[in-house]
């Protein structure tokens, strides 16, 4: 099969490797149909790390994929041969303290496709997962949707981790695809307004047009300023999506006291810090998000219901042998790109 390989720093190979086969009873072959290029993935091939998660050459990235089921072990009941299916990126073991709990994206034993150390990703044509990462849906269930529940997903347990009260004022800042990701599930809640920050004026516009109260860009406007005057209480809750320190501030300055600051993007930096006398005055509840936890059946089902349009996010796709310049276009914001996909 084809497979697209990190060989170094902004290298990128297309390689041939033997055909995964199936050898647990569980196991499902999935032949990939579309992955979606994730500011992560780029974030390896850009850098070759994110914290201690290294990457070793030649690696296989890549984690937001649509599928269909072309084989299954003899004890899979979840699926069928045939089935179009959303796959859940985390392979988690089941019986860690954190799975018993309920906590399975912090599982201790979790392998994360196309993350350093755990597991190789899905920017190939075949791959083999347990039936519980396999969710099927029916045949107009779009490849795009499919792809795009993963970071959908991610909002989905931010707005959940939020625990937004009814009529509740929200910021996002950064408006990409986990940012509008966010806003779209808060719409699904009966928030009073959200507004939203980004540095590429495209985004910007986008925010606004996918129901945004405001957006602006911190780069020409005095965001804080800006959404105080409109809400001067401040807000309920900032949900961080750009990974920036400057973002972190902005927060909280624009939170009320007893708010919630929701931390989803990730800093480049190993270290980040606070005004220590801002968040204790204030008393701020600081949330950390790892990825989703259960959420991938929810989504499915909300955009199944029309509850949920993120076909605006989609605005780029390549072919596979165009993956490098798929991800040099997101390393570098190109051409107003929001999520680029790869058609396997």
């Amino acid at each position: 099969m084809k497979a697209v390989t990190l060989t170094g720093i902004r290298q990128i190979e297309i390689v041939d490797m033997p055909d995964p086969i199936i050898e647990n009873d569980t196991d499902v072959l999935l032949k990939i149909e579309m992955v979606g290029v994730c500011g992560s993935d780029v974030h390896y091939y850009e850098t070759g790390n994110i914290g201690t998660q290294v990457v070793e050459y030649p690696f296989v990235v890549g984690h937001e994929c649509a599928a269909t089921v072309k084989a299954i072990g003899k004890n899979v009941t979840m699926v069928k041969e045939g089935d179009r299916v959303v796959v859940d990126p985390a392979i988690v073991c089941h019986s860690c303290d954190q799975c018993k709990v309920g906590r399975e994206n912090t599982c201790r034993n979790i392998k994360f496709l196309g993350c350093p150390g755990q597991r190789g990703g899905c920017l190939c044509e075949y791959l083999i997962m347990p039936q519980d990462c396999c969710y099927p849906v029916s045949k107009d269930f779009s490849l795009v949707n499919c792809v795009m529940c993963e970071p959908l997903a991610i909002g989905y347990y931010c707005v959940q981790q939020a625990t937004l009260k009814e009529n509740a004022d929200i910021a996002i800042l950064g408006s990409g695809p986990i940012g509008l990701s966010c806003l779209l599930n808060a719409q699904t809640k009966k928030i009073n307004a959200c507004y939203m920050t980004d540095k590429i004026d495209c985004r910007v516009e986008t925010a606004q047009g996918a129901g945004a109260a405001w957006s602006g860009n911190p780069d020409k406007t005095d965001i804080v300023e800006a959404i105080l005057a409109q809400q001067p209480a401040g807000m309920d809750a900032v949900f961080e999506c750009a990974g920036q320190l400057e973002t972190l501030d902005q927060a909280l300055d624009l939170l009320k006291p007893g708010g919630k600051l929701i931390m989803v993007g990730i800093p480049r930096e190993n270290r980040v810090t606070f005004i220590a006398d801002k968040m204790r005055r204030k008393e701020i509840t600081l949330v950390n998000i790892r990825r989703q936890n259960g959420c991938t059946q929810k989504l499915i089902d909300l955009i199944a219901a029309d509850k949920i349009n993120a076909d605006f996010m989609f605005t780029h796709s390549f072919k596979l042998a165009d993956t490098q310049k798929a991800f040099d276009m997101v390393e570098k914001y190109d051409d107003g790109v929001i999520k680029a996909m790869i058609e396997i």
